[in-house]
């Protein structure tokens, strides 16, 4: 059984020319990164697991969230 971290959510990039580098997500485009985060991003990319690397990328295209989110805030221990 995979682990959830082992789970392939997606996403890929590429690179582009002039620092430009895009983020996929099913093969559609979902960002884009420029200058200096587009260097950050590879930065990270080179010294990262694969399962990382789709982390991060749900994160910089702000699709992380699966809807427990919601749920999670109705909880007893969440309440005031």
């Amino acid at each position: 059984m995979k682990q959830p971290s082992d789970v392939d959510m997606g996403f890929s990039y590429r690179q582009r020319k002039n620092e430009v580098v895009e983020l996929l997500h099913h093969g559609r485009l979902a960002s884009l990164l420029r200058g200096r985060d587009a260097l950050d991003f590879m930065a990270r990319v080179q010294s990262a697991e694969p399962a990382e690397v789709q982390r991060l990328m749900a994160r910089i295209t702000g699709n992380y969230k699966r809807g427990n989110e919601r749920l999670a805030a109705s909880h007893g221990r969440h309440r005031r």
